[in-house]
């Protein structure tokens, strides 16, 4: 037995003084005591047991109030000391010594050190196995301040304590007659499965064995012989413990039984003391599409004393005025026992003393908002409540509860709402711990779903947000435990948006676009149902709900459900619905509840851009649905409000040539700007997050919202945005100038959403008709305002990186068209600004550069420009070279669009280009792109792209030169070594589309070249056996490039290409993963492309290998022509459209240089393929009714 006889003494000196030497009357009381104490030795006469008692009771007693000035080595010091001095055969001193040993460490929060924690483990262990059993509930207690936050340092104790035969594992079983005992023996067992940040977990088998306890524990029902309480706070206990293992321990439930068990017992348990709800559920849950069992017997008819009050409100609401409303962000009740609890460790030994022992923390409600702003549905703070361990201390008052109107019954409420809560937060610590596709198994035991007609709707976490009293519903109670009602809803919302929270795939399954009568329901329609009733309880919520911080919550809620609904397969009316009852809480008096209204106004706008019922819902009147009386926001002004402001000439002259795409002015775009610019008209409470003293504009969060709500209008519903484009021009220049840089990131991040709006509106397959296309001289005035304004400020910003990319991203987001029109020395500014940029050092700053001037050297005004380009081609080899892979990832990408840019100009009649660039640098650029094809993934699937085009680019003069002789072929082994490997799908189909490239230029010695039967190998291996059907596609387009019959090769390279082709055709329905079926057609289509091209370079030479397949494999080759032949109009893989006149013109074409082919004498191979191709045009123009184009060949 690990538990040690406690023998031998420490030596005692005088109490240390604490460290930083406080002021002499902090700890005096402590440390007199102290010195008594480390005075006495051991004594078992009756005045020494007495002097112990009463230095005891006087060190209980005192007075620890926060900053002390009691050091923990001088805590452990003295416990070490009081346990030497007291025997184990002393039940009462034993028993005193623990309740003091319990009181320092939950009072001074002092974590003891691993020397004195053996010596104490080993004194309580044996405490525990000598004295009567009346002491074990103090002693218990001692130990659960001993081994908090020290489980990894009891290693050697824990076979005592968790073994088969362990005491906590007899002392919490079901068997254990003393309900005290028992809650503190499970108490112990959560504290040891605390972790602390750094140090080890408790081993796995011990994990197992704790969490099967805490799990028997939640299972087993209340005993008669125990209280309400402490039923209570032993599942509060249990629970904390399984929340410990899951968050610290990184506990995995793998088991299926494991976790349908944990998650049956956490729904019963999240509903214990709910009124009028008493559930039955079985003892595992399993993962099915359907609505699991959860029994709940009949009602009794008597009337609950909650039903009776609830009655008794409802009178009170008919007769007299609303009541004032119950104040929120009162202190949290403390519970009785004075039991330590886990808690975060801050500092060296010494706990945070803020920090306690509740079941959720105090800021479960609404944590306060980041000055960045929250995202789209605000995920960082969705869960930042269970973020921590925090159990807040109890306390032994009862002064909460000892009003006549609440008493005793509110206070068993208040625990009842705490195990609720502490369910909530040990389910939200599961969902962290497993696998989104598992969790969604369990999608309908958790989240409701339409009930059917006459039937009760299911339990689910919207039953506790709807059901659990709040202070709408009940009378006037203890402030304190309505507090715990509202944290009890909002945690149930916060577990709710932790399951919504990337659930786009799992709900994009769902469809109810039109009525269903079928003899089932699909899964389709059941999670459209269930999307539907997540909207309604919401929304019922949301009326419902009177707490500020719960608001918040359910806001945030509905963002993160409408950002991962597919709205494009369900009915209309739900996003309307949502909208409607948001907006009068757009001036609502809280900020935070306006800050995550606009966040769910920016998910609305966002999810599935642009959607018609959004569309129309934008193009509502500005007046509808805004009032309220508990407005804070700035007035909506009229729309030339922006004229009355000192704002520039333009804007008139925009007014004029500003296109007019919607009659009826966008409210929220107004809203929004009004929020950023204006100037607030009166104060707001809550929290004002973010927004400095004497502010006189909006708090910070709610203008960041608010420009995040403009960008995302921009990107998603860029017609109607664009009206406004020169007023939101005024306010990017405004965010960009003022001090603030999460303000200015924003302004910079709605500048790059517009600018890619208008290259969208110019790009050349856009439907946006050109008269309501926002024209280029209004764009060329919009960037010359840009250029002339802030914008250069917020681009030499070197104290603020991320500021300075930002800027570099949305100067990147010029639309080419308005660039070439800007004034010279606008267009120099930009250049040189960016080409300076690309020594920055610091990473960020470096990456966006490298991509700016990536898409720059594409400008049709920049890309002829040799100088511009030659720069452009130095800075991005420069950036290929550093140590960060984002930058050489987004340097490897401007290098593939500058050698496009080569190919580009090398097609232009004008070869002034092509001379006058530098053969050096081309060479340095082959190297360049040599050593990147061989850096991660990311950058080589650029690199290749870039080798073929500088391969296909470069002219006979250059591969004339010896130099150029051993790069060339350096460069085409790294693509046909890229071809080959086991690499990203994306990097081969880049290394087969650059080796197609590599095939155009007829200056290289294809053919006749040692590496030519080495690529064509390749290709044919990919062609054949690639898993990737697009890659294959693009390797069969790789092999039909060369023009030639010579490129090919020898006799028996062709031979080899014709077979591999045939068998590619033979094998392209054989795949595994049926995502690649979508590519079959394509396949087959390139390949017969391929095969035909083959046919139409043959040489008499290549007949006869051509003949023997034909024999053996004719009838499928046919086939599979045939449906090329007849497929009509199909834009390819390799992105050119075929015509049926197209097709079957290529196949002609075959048959004539066939036909014309001097066969030798006797050669019957000739006959046989033209007789194939005849028979496959035959039956083509026989399906089609037309054989007057085969006339002239069958007769030759």
């Amino acid at each position: 037995m690990a538990a040690a006889q406690v023998a031998g003494s420490l030596m005692c000196g005088p109490a240390k003084e604490a460290q930083g030497e406080p002021p002499l009357e902090q700890g005096r009381g402590f440390r007199c005591l102290s010195a008594r104490l480390c005075a006495l030795r051991p004594d078992d006469s009756s005045s020494s047991r007495t002097e112990i008692h009463l230095l005891f009771d006087q060190l209980i007693s005192e007075n620890y109030s926060e900053g002390s000035g009691v050091a923990p080595e001088d805590v452990s010091t003295l416990l070490v000391q009081a346990c030497q001095l007291v025997p184990l055969n002393q039940n009462h001193l034993v028993s005193k010594l623990s309740q003091l040993i319990h009181h320092l460490l939950n009072t001074l929060q002092v974590i003891v050190d691993e020397q004195n924690l053996d010596f104490l483990l080993a004194y309580t262990i044996s405490a525990i196995q000598q004295c009567s059993s009346w002491t074990h509930m103090q002693i218990l207690q001692a130990l659960a301040a001993l081994v908090y936050c020290n489980g990894s340092k009891c290693q050697k104790y824990l076979p005592d304590l968790l073994g088969k035969s362990g005491l906590l594992m007899k002392l919490s079983d079901l068997a254990q007659s003393d309900p005290e005992v028992r809650r503190a023996a499970v108490h112990c067992m959560a504290n040891l499965c605390l972790s602390v940040p750094g140090q080890p977990y408790l081993e796995e088998p011990y994990q197992n064995i704790c969490f099967q306890a805490f799990l028997t524990t939640l299972q087993s029902p209340k005993s008669s012989d125990m209280d309400d309480i402490t039923f209570c706070m032993l599942l509060q206990n249990a629970l904390k413990g399984i929340q410990s293992l899951l968050n610290g321990g990184k506990m995995k439930l793998t088991q299926t039984d494991e976790l349908g068990a944990l998650l049956a017992v956490l729904k019963k348990t999240m509903f214990h003391g709910l009124p009028g709800l008493n559930i039955e559920m079985p003892t595992v849950l399993y993962p099915t599409p359907l609505p699991q069992y959860d029994g709940r017997p009949p009602i009794k008819p008597q009337q609950t004393e909650s039903s009776t009050s609830r009655l008794a409100v409802n009178k009170r609401k008919k007769s007299k005025v609303k009541a004032k409303k119950i104040q929120q962000g009162e202190e949290e009740e403390e519970e009785s026992s004075g039991e330590r609890e886990v808690a975060p460790v801050t500092g060296s030994g010494r706990l945070n003393p803020h920090k306690g022992d509740t079941q959720c923390p105090s800021s479960l409600g609404v944590p306060s908002l980041p000055l960045a702003g929250s995202g789209a549905a605000g995920k960082d703070q969705v869960s930042s409540s269970f973020s921590s361990s925090s159990w807040k201390r109890v306390s032994s008052s009862e002064s909460d509860y000892s009003d006549a109107e609440g008493g005793m019954q509110s206070k068993v409420r208040s625990y009842q709402a705490k195990v609720r809560q502490g369910a909530l937060a040990c389910f939200l610590s599961t969902i962290k711990s497993i696998e989104k596709k598992v969790l969604y198994g369990y999608w309908s035991a958790f989240v409701p779903d339409t009930p059917e007609l006459g039937s009760p709707q299911s339990v689910s976490l919207m039953t506790l947000t709807l059901k659990d009293p709040s202070p709408k519903k009940r009378r006037k109670s203890n402030l304190a435990v309505m507090d715990s009602y509202s944290k009890t809803r909002a945690c149930a919302l916060q577990v709710l948006s932790a399951i919504l929270e990337g659930s786009k795939q799992f709900l994009s399954v769902a469809e109810d676009t039109s009525d269903h009568r079928r003899a089932f329901t699909p899964f389709s329609v059941m999670i459209a149902s269930s999307i539907k009733e997540l909207h309604r309880c919401l929304l019922l919520a949301l009326v419902a709900e009177s707490s500020s911080q719960t608001l918040t919550q359910i806001i945030k809620c509905l963002a993160n459900l409408v950002s991962n609904s597919p709205y494009n397969r369900l009915k209309l009316s739900l996003l309307t619905k949502v909208w409607n009852q948001i907006k009068p809480y757009i001036r609502h008096k809280d900020v935070n509840v306006r800050v995550s209204s606009l966040t769910l106004l920016g998910a609305i706008v966002s999810t599935h851009a642009p959607l018609p019922e959004v569309q129309l819902l934008l193009q509502q009147p500005c007046s509808s649905g805004l009032s309220n009386s508990n407005s804070a926001t700035p007035h909506i002004s009229p729309p030339d409000w922006w004229k009355k402001a000192p704002s520039g000439p333009f804007l008139e002259e925009a007014a004029v040539s500003s296109p007019k795409v919607s009659s009826e002015p966008c409210w929220l775009i107004r809203l929004c700007i009004s929020i950023v610019v204006l100037p607030k008209e009166d104060a707001c409470s809550g929290s004002d997050a973010g927004s400095t003293g004497g502010s006189t504009y909006e708090p910070f969060p709610l203008r960041l919202e608010a420009l995040q709500v403009l960008a995302h209008l921009a990107r998603g519903y860029f017609s109607m945005t664009q009206v406004y484009l020169m007023e939101l021009g005024e306010v990017i220049c405004k965010c960009l100038g003022e001090a603030d840089p999460s303000v200015q990131l924003h302004g910079a991040k709605l500048l790059e959403e517009l600018g890619t709006g208008l290259i969208q509106q110019y790009k050349p397959d856009s439907s946006i008709a050109p008269d309501q296309r926002v024209p280029v001289s209004l764009v060329v005035m919009f960037w010359t305002v840009m250029l002339n304004g802030p914008l250069p400020r917020a681009l030499q910003n070197s104290e603020h990186p991320t500021l300075q990319a930002s800027a570099c991203d949305a100067l990147s987001s010029i639309l080419p068209e308005a660039f070439s029109n800007l004034l010279s020395d606008r267009q120099i500014l930009c250049i040189t600004m960016l080409l300076g940029l690309n020594d920055s050092k610091n990473r960020l700053v470096k990456a966006a550069t490298s991509r700016a001037l990536g898409v720059y050297v594409l400008f049709p005004c920049l890309r002829q420009d040799v100088i511009f380009v030659a720069d452009t081609a130095n800075a991005i080899l420069m950036s290929l070279q550093d140590k960060s892979l984002n930058v050489r990832a987004k340097a490897a990408w401007s290098l593939g669009n500058l050698t496009d840019t080569l190919i580009v100009n090398m097609e232009t009649p004008d070869p002034s280009f092509q001379e006058e660039f530098s053969g050096l640098l081309l060479l340095k650029m082959l190297r360049s792109a040599i050593e990147a094809s061989k850096d991660k993934d990311k950058v080589k699937s650029n690199a290749v792209r870039a080798l073929g085009n500088l391969l296909h680019f470069l002219q006979p003069s250059h591969i004339e030169k010896p130099r150029f002789a051993e790069i060339i072929e350096e460069a085409i082994q790294a693509l046909i070594s890229t071809v080959l490997i086991e690499a990203a799908m994306k990097v081969r189909w880049n290394a087969c589309y650059a080796m197609g490239n590599v095939f155009k230029n007829s200056a290289l010695p294809l053919g006749t070249a040692l590496w030519t039967s080495q690529a064509y190998n390749a290709l044919t291996s990919v062609v054949t056996s690639c898993k990737n059907f697009k890659v294959r596609i693009r390797s069969a387009a790789a092999l039909s490039v060369p023009g030639k019959r010579e490129h090919y090769g020898s006799v028996d390279q062709y031979a080899q290409i014709w077979n591999a082709l045939v068998t590619a055709l033979q094998k392209s329905e054989d795949t595994t993963d049926f995502l690649e079926f979508k590519y079959c057609a394509s396949l087959r289509t390139q390949i017969c492309q391929a095969l035909i091209h083959l046919l139409s370079l043959a040489s008499a030479s290549d007949l006869s290998c051509i003949k023997e397949t034909l024999e053996l494999n004719g009838d499928m080759v046919q086939s599979y022509i045939l449906q090329f032949l007849k497929s009509g109009t199909e834009r390819d893989d390799t992105g050119a459209p075929h015509s049926p006149q197209e097709r079957d013109q290529m196949v002609k074409t075959a048959l004539e240089h066939i036909s014309s082919v001097q066969a030798l004498a006797g050669d019957t191979a000739k006959r046989a393929i033209m007789g194939f191709l005849e028979d496959i045009l035959t039956v083509y123009f026989d399906s089609s009714g037309s054989q007057v184009a085969l006339l002239g060949l069958t007769n030759r």
